[in-house]
C-alpha cells in the first residue's frame, strides 16, 4: 500500500493564453452551482515562498469543450463561499 499524496492539478489559461496550474483544494456546491477552491503551483521554490498564500475561487460553468472555471466577481457571494471552504479546510486540515 503507498501512502504517497498526489495532488488534483489543473490548468487554467488567462486572456493572455497564459497557462497557470492550480491544486484543486476542495469543491463545494452553493445555491445549485459548483465552486473550486485553487491554489497556485509554483514551479520555482522561490515564488512558493514569496506568495501570499491566498487561494481563489472559481465557478465551474458549463461551456461547448464540456466545462470551464470562470473567476467569481459577487465580493458579497465570495466572502459566503470563502466562509465555508475555511470551515471545511479547518475540519479536514486544522489551523
Amino acid at each position: 500500500m503507498s501512502n504517497e499524496y498526489s495532488p488534483d492539478l489543473v490548468t487554467l489559461v488567462d486572456e493572455d493564453n497564459v497557462e497557470h496550474n492550480f491544486e484543486i483544494l476542495d469543491t463545494i456546491e452553493f445555491d445549485g452551482k459548483e465552486y473550486y477552491a485553487l491554489y497556485p503551483v509554483f514551479d520555482n521554490a522561490e515564488d512558493r515562498l514569496s506568495d501570499s498564500g491566498e487561494y481563489y475561487i472559481m465557478e465551474a460553468l458549463d461551456s461547448e469543450e464540456g466545462w470551464e472555471l470562470s473567476e467569481v466577481d459577487d465580493d458579497d457571494l465570495i466572502d459566503k463561499l470563502a466562509a465555508i471552504f475555511e470551515e471545511r479546510f479547518e475540519e479536514n486540515y486544522g489551523e
